[in-house]
């Protein structure tokens, strides 16, 4: 059993409890509420929870907070629309609780048993709205993320608190409120009312299909397209013809899936079109998830890099002001989650090939043929930095040798490199494969991210990290020097995965999950019981059932 984690401060927050308790009327449930957070301290549950409980009464001296007519009600509805976030409201014993409620003991302790049971709720609630369900450090972890902090918890109780006669505002306050989170609610809502009642049907493989061509599959594929929660298309009936206007419903379907838009029913697309409702619906979730987390992660002024959507864009005050397509890590190369900040821009910088690609790209070619070094510009180093003869290199045996690339139109980074600290060696740089940003599918790097338009995203960077006239820049790359170019104001830069957002209508994008992140979120949001086991059950009280629902 987790002990509380602030001993000191639960003992400081609790101590009247220690005098008799002043009083009429409520005196009696105080005490009640007192005693059961004291001996929740020392017998010990889920930390986050037991902390918020015992700010939130003592803030309000131990007094019931759910002794309001209507407060109750409106909670029940409010953890009843949870669902609609991807949260499951049994999370927070929602039908334990609304079964209380119907009872309406009147003893003190029944009443304060009741009190702390729609407390624990709401708090945990409005935590995991706020902060999240899940712990991303033990899940998805960003490096230089940073701790939950006390003050963001008590920040929740303090919203708890103020708004209890306002329990649907109070909701509304604590979920997320950026156009990502608020778009993927309305759109898991939309999905999930249509899938209580009818999934959409599956569509066999056989040949292609395209524009034109007469197939039995097609009534299905019409069928599937029209049932999209997003779609709702007038198509018309003509029966097996794929027609012009289910054409442009496909490359539709394709754009917001991550697909090649071309109008061809294949393989890809027809594994996309028969992914089951259900499954979507969890994909949802697990962004909803991911969101919780950014929310308040994302810079006000910098830049985020989506990881599997292959896109980086530049916010400032809040408001996305420039995005362009990216290359990102492969599979076996991923590019990492962080948060870190970009500090310089080396312009016409040489690429020192990092240890991966040493070992498993470059040494191969060498071996194979010594000159690979010469036509590529790529000098040999020792870890001063003198240049070595490659002919006197142990090529099977290589040891304490760097390998440079000069600046010029065949480098890996182009034209320019943006830098910020962190253990993985990664940047985002400009790129001579410029063919690639035409593909959808782009995890093709080995970890650093390559920007379409990254002298566009230089300018700026220049613009709000000093105070030099970003119209330099020019001079700078006209002069094909190597300079570095350091920021008097560093600025925020996160790389961050999520794998469904919301496009400018409002309508869902799903992404390929090509770093297979997804699974790990969706297990453990399936575990229904709540961390902790209830407080109720904790306490001298002993007015629930014990432990946690299974």
């Amino acid at each position: 059993m987790t002990r509380f984690r602030y001993p000191l401060l639960l003992a400081l927050l609790l101590f009247p409890v220690l005098a008799p308790v002043a009083g009429t009327g409520h005196a009696e449930t105080k005490h009640h509420i007192q005693a059961a957070l004291v001996h929740a301290g020392v017998e010990g549950i889920g930390a986050r929870t037991t902390e918020a409980l015992a700010w939130f009464y003592a803030e309000r001296g131990h007094a019931p907070a759910w002794d309001r007519g209507d407060r109750l009600p409106e909670l029940l509805e409010a953890l009843e629309d949870l669902a609609r976030d991807g949260l499951d409201p049994e999370r927070y014993r929602l039908s334990e609780l609304r079964a209380r409620v119907d009872a309406a003991g009147h003893g003190a302790a029944e009443i304060a048993c009741t009190d702390l049971m729609a407390t624990e709720a709401y708090l945990a609630a409005l935590l995991d709205l706020a902060l999240g369900r899940l712990d991303p450090d033990a899940i998805e972890r960003i490096w230089q993320w940073g701790a939950q902090r006390e003050g963001e918890r008590l920040r929740v109780v303090m919203l708890a608190g103020g708004m209890l006669d306002d329990i649907e505002g109070a909701f509304d306050r604590a979920r997320p409120s950026t156009r990502q989170y608020r778009g993927l609610r309305a759109g898991y809502a939309r999905m999930l009312e249509r899938a209580r009642t009818e999934d959409w049907p599956w569509v066999p493989s056989g040949p292609l299909l395209r524009e034109g061509d007469s197939d039995p599959r097609v009534p299905l594929l019409r069928e599937r397209l029209q049932r999209a929660p997003d779609t709702d298309l007038p198509l018309p009936d003509n029966g097996n013809l794929l027609d012009a206007e289910l054409a442009a419903a496909v490359v539709d379907f394709q754009h917001r899936h991550g697909l090649t838009p071309d109008g061809i029913v294949g393989p890809e697309t027809l594994g996309a079109l028969n992914v089951p409702a259900v499954q979507r619906l969890e994909q949802l979730r697990v962004n909803l998830e991911r969101m919780r987390w950014l929310a308040r992660k994302q810079p006000e002024t910098g830049v985020v890099v989506d990881i599997a959507g292959a896109r980086v864009a530049y916010r400032r005050e809040g408001e996305v002001i420039w995005e362009a397509r990216a290359q990102v890590g492969r599979p076996s190369r991923r590019t990492p989650r962080l948060k870190s900040e970009v500090t310089h821009l080396t312009f016409h910088p040489s690429w020192t090939v990092p240890p991966t690609i040493l070992r498993e790209d470059m040494l191969p070619r060498i071996r194979e043929d010594i000159g690979y070094l010469e036509r590529n510009r790529i000098r040999v180093l020792d870890h001063s930095g003198t240049e070595l003869d490659p002919g006197e290199v142990d090529w099977d045996q290589p040891g304490g040798i760097l390998l440079r690339q000069e600046p010029g139109p065949e480098n890996p980074l182009g034209r320019l490199a943006i830098r910020f600290p962190n253990p993985f060696l990664v940047y985002l740089h400009d790129t001579p494969s410029k063919g690639i940003f035409e593909r959808v599918r782009r995890q093709v790097s080995s970890g650093c991210v390559r920007v379409e338009h990254p002298v566009e995203l230089a300018r700026l960077l220049i613009e709000d990290g000093s105070d030099t006239d970003a119209d330099q820049l020019k001079k700078i790359l006209d002069d094909g020097e190597t300079e570095n170019f350091y920021l008097t104001r560093p600025i925020p830069i996160l790389l961050a995965y999520w794998t469904a957002d919301v496009a400018a209508d409002g309508s869902l994008l799903f992404r390929p999950d090509t770093y297979g992140r997804d699974d790990r979120i969706a297990r453990a949001l399936a575990e229904r019981a709540l961390v902790e086991r209830p407080l109720t059950a904790r306490s001298p009280l002993q007015c629930m059932n014990a432990g946690a629902p299974s």
